[in-house]
């Protein structure tokens, strides 16, 4: 049994809370709850696609929102329950290469199964085999019920959410998220109270990082793309534009699936609401806005429009995935010889801060990359609607609190050595502009 003071040492008590604590905690909450409802309403085949901005408007949200007969469903969330619990299923019995995590506060490593991708190519051979035997249905089926769905894995991630809080109190010795162990409930629920909740061997937030939602994306987009053709009878470039780069992304994060392992989601948050939700729910249901848009409303780009989406989508995702893969290439191995050249800054604690390279023209080059790849898949659902554009707003201000989490933790860490390495690489996103 582990005594009082050892516990306290272990998992000290948290001082600053981020979001304004509990309030923020529930504003937030409150918010993206709403802004789901808010979007599915103002945006779907019955109403068109218009911010809401009248009475009228927000009067049919509301009477939409309380009607939760037309939206609660045993089918769907039986159907969601089955999602989750198949992939559960492939993330214990498909073949792995089983490799450590970082070093934890205690000096342990925990060992994780890296197999998301093969669970993603599985899945797709299931869904190809679904399409021989039945066709179209299934899939039609799930973009028609799509907010089924999504209130359907809000629920899980709820229901999972409270579940992790509460199993998290099973003994002293658990590790705690250092931002968690605030001691008032509905932050710590929030936020995430243990670092790294497990079940057995299933350890709840790497499973849920990449697999329900990112492959759960995939599926909607697709669903949406087979629903526009069994409507209008083919697929508009608009709808191949949006979805074709998203549906790489998922795939990319699915390869590189060990590179979440030194991710701040991984390393030093908790597992609660926040990321339970945002997994589950957020991702899937959010970030196939476009789609689900083109689904009721096809958009034909010209050649030349068409063009410079694709080429931004690229060249942004070039600049995420290179800038990332140097950053990963370095922290690995130094002296590998596609990354021994780079120039770098050693601080007192050891650590190596590249000076050069894709990081040497701005110190959150990939955050760029990342956000301009989105926005591509906005500017493909056209310009009829500001509704669709939602992603590059929220990610815009994803990307700017992360880099505030980021910039805040270097400094702790690195202190002097944090202010050298600013006037080496003065610019945050885009060289010579910001």
């Amino acid at each position: 049994m582990v005594s009082q003071s050892s516990a306290q040492t272990l998992n000290p008590r948290t001082v600053h809370r981020e979001f304004f604590g509990a309030p923020g905690a529930l504003a937030v909450m409150t918010g993206t709850v709403s802004v789901v409802f808010v979007w599915y309403f103002s945006c779907n085949p019955h109403v068109g696609c218009r911010l809401p901005t009248t009475h009228e408007q927000w009067s049919h949200i509301l009477r939409g929102a309380f009607n939760y007969h037309d939206y609660l469903s045993s089918t769907a969330l039986a159907a969601y329950t089955m999602w989750w619990t198949w992939l559960a299923f492939l993330y214990f019995v498909l073949p792995a290469s089983v490799i450590q995590g970082v070093e934890l506060r205690d000096g342990s490593r925990l060992k994780y199964p890296i197999n998301g991708l093969s669970s993603f190519v599985v899945t797709l051979v299931v869904a190809l085999v679904a399409y021989t035997q039945w066709g179209t249905e299934p899939f039609v089926w799930i973009a028609d019920h799509y907010f089924h769905l999504a209130v359907s894995s809000l629920l899980f991630a709820t229901t999972q959410a409270l579940f992790v809080y509460t199993y998290s109190f099973r003994r002293s010795s658990v590790m705690l998220a250092l931002a968690g162990n605030s001691g008032n409930p509905i932050y710590d629920f929030f936020i995430g109270r243990e670092l790294n909740p497990r079940v057995g061997a299933l350890d709840l937030k790497f499973f849920c990082e990449l697999r329900p939602g990112i492959m759960g994306w995939v599926l909607l987009n697709t669903s949406f793309a087979i629903r526009q053709y069994t409507q209008f009878g083919s697929v508009s470039n608009s709808m191949w534009l949006a979805i074709v780069p998203q549906i790489a992304y998922c795939i990319d994060t699915l390869v590189f699936e060990r590179n979440v392992l030194t991710t701040m989601d991984i390393v030093t948050d908790g597992f609660g609401w926040m990321l339970s939700f945002g997994d589950l729910t957020w991702v899937p249901v959010m970030y196939s806005l476009q789609a689900r848009f083109l689904a009721f409303h096809p958009v034909h780009h010209s050649s030349p429009m068409a063009a410079f989406i694709a080429v931004l989508a690229v060249a942004s995702f070039l600049v995420f995935r290179l800038s990332n893969s140097e950053k990963n290439a370095f922290r690995t191995d130094p002296n590998d010889p596609a990354v021994r050249h780079l120039k770098y800054i050693t601080t007192e604690s050891g650590s190596k801060l590249l000076v050069s390279g894709w990081w040497g023209m701005a110190r959150h080059i990939n955050y760029t990359g990342d956000w301009f790849f989105g926005l591509a898949q906005c500017l493909a659902a056209g310009f009829e609607t500001p509704m669709t554009y939602f992603f590059a707003v929220y990610f815009l201000v994803l990307l700017l609190h992360r880099n505030y989490r980021d910039e805040c933790k270097c400094r702790d860490k690195y202190k002097k050595d944090w202010i050298r390495y600013c006037e080496q690489v003065p610019y945050l996103f885009i060289p010579y502009v910001i």
